[in-house]
């Protein structure tokens, strides 16, 4: 039993143990039973099966036990192994944790030194304070002494002192203020001015962005409304295409007995006028038939554009230039200002030029030209960039005109430097014409009350004695009484008038507001 109890204890080949026991149970209860028969044979059978089982077992033991001790020592020499890397890394964090004390060390070193230095600084500032504050107490003293023999040397209290301060301080400023207002105003208006005008001719006299209903529309008589269906088409065909011939818009709405033809550009609403005049009156409306009135009725366009320009140069004692400048002149004929037509408005500067180039002795030809082609530049559609000036003389350059109109038509709304006198002259023809009354269909009723309500609006300011409109209404003198206001009030209210002009009248162009102050001084000899 002791080599069984032991391969029990060893537990490595348990199972063979147990068959081997199975085996031994088996031949002894085979010997029992052969001993009953054959006890002789058997009994010797069973010895050897015995001693077989027995042999095996103490091999097994033997086996099992070398591999227990194998397993043992594997065992222990992990366990020493896993020691071992433990041992290391404690070794490691040890020597990190010295570093990181040494590290800590070094820093509280550092930062008592620091709070000495400061407790040295602020002893140091504690010092210049106390200082600072003994020399503040002594300049106090030694200025209440200065104030107190000031006061004693002029026989003034400090209110009174700051009081004559105050007042001498606040005339000075508003001196320098007015003065300072004067020039800012002067260099605006000095650098402003050509900005404006070329701002304000490209959007208003050219691209007429503005205009009102009557002068950007043609409206088209109907004898009844069924026409409108046949003007619209089948799908609208009709109508996209007299659009696309044209180059207008046509509108067609609830007005009764009238289909509205709506553009920028006046020839262009000519030509789709009379076109579609001509259509209702033939019947005949459709994609093909629009394209062959609009084409016969551009041509016809042409030619009574070239009649007009030639016309012009006719009226004005002038052989006519280049056919394109012809047809570009005769083109103003469609043009309005401010309900001016500018194709008459530039025969009569043409007409005023020559008889001011007369009297001061110019060239009369030449200034009549340029006084002709001033406006020519608004001819052309807004598609071209520029001020109608410059762009006028840039085309007049391309067909061969001379350098004096050239500069005459360039430089009438100063723009670009005079080079000779047609520009002056050109501005002044240009300003006669466009203000005189009724030029621009305005009623002299309408004209006169303009001009009463503008000296009214001078009247209402204080210190104003009279008020007087000039140049039919394009300036406004003002006379002030000089014992009321001074030069720098009479400045403020010019601008102040100005500004109420603006926001009270409504007036072509712009208003000059002359402030005049004047001092007499009358004695009578005896």
């Amino acid at each position: 039993m002791s080599w069984l109890t032991e391969s029990i204890l060893v537990g490595d080949g348990l199972e063979k143990v147990l068959l081997l026991a199975a085996g031994a149970l088996g031949g002894y209860w085979l010997v029992r039973w052969n001993r009953s028969h054959r006890h002789a044979a058997s009994e010797q059978l069973a010895g050897q099966i015995l001693e077989n089982a027995r042999r095996e077992a103490e091999t097994l033991l033997r086996e099992s036990r070398v591999a227990a001790n194998e397993e043992a020592a594997k065992q222990r020499e992990q366990t020493e192994q896993s020691f071992s890397s433990r041992r290391q890394e404690l070794g490691d964090l040890e020597k990190r944790l010295a570093q990181r004390e040494n590290l800590i060390n070094s820093q509280l070193e550092g930062i008592v030194s620091q709070e000495r230095a400061l407790r040295e600084r602020d002893q140091i500032l504690n010092e210049r304070q106390s200082r600072l504050q003994s020399e503040l107490e002594t300049a106090a003293e030694l200025l209440c002494r200065r104030k107190a023999e000031l006061q004693k040397a002029a026989q003034l209290s400090e209110s009174e002192a700051r009081s004559h301060l105050l007042k001498q301080v606040e005339q000075e400023a508003l001196k320098d203020a007015a003065d300072l207002s004067r020039h800012i105003l002067e260099t605006a208006k000095s650098k402003a001015e050509d900005q404006a005008r070329r701002i304000l001719s490209i959007a208003i006299q050219r691209y007429a962005g503005t205009h009102t209903f009557e002068t950007t529309t043609a409206t088209v008589a109907l004898q009844g409304d069924e026409i409108k269906g046949r003007i619209i088409g089948r799908e609208g065909r009709n109508i996209r295409a007299f659009e696309a011939a044209t180059g207008v818009t046509v509108l067609i709405d609830d007005t009764p007995n009238a289909v509205v033809l709506s553009g920028f550009d006046p020839v262009r609403r000519e030509i789709a006028r009379e076109a579609m005049h001509r259509l209702i009156l033939d019947g005949r409306i459709h994609p093909t038939r629009i394209e062959e009135i609009v084409a016969a009725v551009s041509q016809e366009m042409d030619e009574t554009l070239t009649e007009a320009g030639e016309d012009a140069f006719f009226k004005v004692g002038l052989t006519p230039a280049r056919s394109e400048i012809v047809k570009l002149l005769g083109r103003l004929r469609f043009r309005h200002s401010f309900s001016q037509n500018i194709l008459d408005h530039s025969v009569e500067v043409a007409h005023l030029m020559g008889l001011m180039a007369a009297e001061i002795g110019l060239e009369v030809t030449a200034a009549k030209r340029a006084g002709l082609m001033h406006d020519i530049g608004k001819a052309v559609n807004h598609e071209i960039e520029g001020s109608h000036a410059i762009v006028g003389a840039e085309l007049i350059k391309r067909y061969g005109e001379s350098e004096d109109v050239i500069n005459g038509v360039a430089s009438h709304h100063d723009e670009v430097p005079h080079t000779n006198l047609l520009g002056i002259l050109v501005s002044a023809a240009d300003a006669i014409s466009a203000s005189r009354p009724g030029a621009r269909s305005e009623t002299m009723s309408t004209y006169l009350k303009r001009l009463e309500n503008l000296e009214q609006i001078g009247l209402s300011f204080t210190g104003v004695e009279r008020c007087f409109a000039v140049q039919a209404g394009r300036e406004l003198r003002v006379v002030v009484q000089p014992e009321k206001l001074n030069d720098d009030q009479a400045s403020a209210l010019a601008r102040n008038v100005a500004r109420k002009i603006e926001d009270e009248l409504h007036y072509p162009g712009q208003i000059r507001v002359t402030v005049v102050r004047e001092t007499r001084c009358v004695e009578f000899a005896k």
